[in-house]
């Protein structure tokens, strides 16, 4: 980060305190928007740099200095989603969001993906889908100035005409565009399944963890949809399914041919993206982070990233 932002993170001045303070929710934000943390700091060092390429007097002429971090975040987010579809096509085998932990572990249900509930039961749904494995592939469906417009208005609140300035349409245009992005969301998640409580989701994802150690076919192949999906995403520096495998007999005897492959491999309850998932290790060293989404009693997706690019953060010093 430049000289500046440390600067003014440890001084006292109450302004630069403020701009400071924007951080977390700039992250949240660009994380959101791109899929990837990494690329989510990059984003946010490159909107720090540009406030503070400023002279103070033009900071200063700033009303909302929040407001106008937001906009450049938003831009800046915006410009990286158009390159992204070009690095996607050289990409090996599928990508998947870089996903990111909660607690250490999870258990009756309980995640470490938000540690306040909302006061509004629509608002606790929405955020606590935001960020999950299943939202986000999701969002990557969408054309970037859909994403940017249905995040910015749907998960973080911000008026149309803000969403305007941002993606350089007019508010008429975006009030579409998050129209047409909810209809993704809708299709995708299916508008008569019900949400399936977390405790349940837990109680699934731990039976599919123990059935997998037990090399138990019929056991997974009873948990999993019988059109369930399996994604895996090594990006060509760790071997994974270069397509989708789809089935719920097919997943199931690939999972017990890979528990074959590694003995000295261990299956740890962690907190993925805020719902309950699965972390494959050996030695310490993180081999696959797997996250699911669960409907009923049974699991409809299965994403395993295996890329060890994405796998920093799951990695024990």
């Amino acid at each position: 980060m430049s000289a500046g932002f440390e600067a003014a993170e440890g001084g006292s001045d109450p302004g630069l305190s403020a701009v400071v303070s924007e951080r977390r929710r700039l992250i949240s934000l660009a994380y959101r928007l791109l899929g990837s943390m990494a690329d989510a700091e990059d984003v946010v060092q490159e909107t720090y740099a540009r406030w503070y390429a400023m002279s103070r007097e033009q900071q200063d002429a700033i009303v909302s200095p929040g407001a106008w971090l937001t906009k450049v975040a938003g831009r800046v987010c915006l410009d990286l989603l158009g390159s992204a579809r070009a690095r996607r096509e050289r990409y090996v085998g599928e990508w998947l969001p870089e996903p990111v932990p909660g607690t250490a572990e999870w258990g009756d249900g309980r995640t470490g993906g938000t540690t306040a509930e909302p006061a509004d039961p629509a608002d606790r749904v929405t955020l606590d889908e935001s960020v999950s494995m299943a939202f986000l592939v999701v969002l990557d469906s969408m054309t970037p100035a859909e994403r940017v417009a249905f995040v910015l208005h749907d998960v973080f609140r911000f008026p149309f005409a803000e969403v305007a300035e941002i993606v350089g349409r007019s508010p008429v245009a975006c009030r579409q565009l998050a129209s047409s992005a909810r209809r993704r969301v809708r299709g995708a998640r299916g508008s008569a399944t019900p949400v399936t409580p977390a405790a349940q989701r837990a109680r699934v994802v731990r039976a599919f963890r123990e059935a997998w150690e037990a090399k138990d076919l019929d056991a997974l192949i009873g948990l999993l949809d019988p059109a369930a999906v399996a994604v895996g995403d090594g990006g060509g520096l760790a071997s994974a399914m270069l397509h989708p495998v789809e089935g719920a007999e097919r997943i199931a005897r690939l999972l017990v041919d890979l528990a074959g492959q590694g003995p000295d491999i261990t299956i740890a309850e962690r907190t993925v993206n805020g719902q309950p998932g699965l972390v494959a290790s050996a030695d310490g060293a993180g081999l696959a982070v797997i996250a699911f989404e669960v409907a009923g009693d049974r699991i409809t997706h299965i994403w395993a990233v295996r890329n060890p690019e994405k796998l920093r953060p799951w990695t024990a010093p």
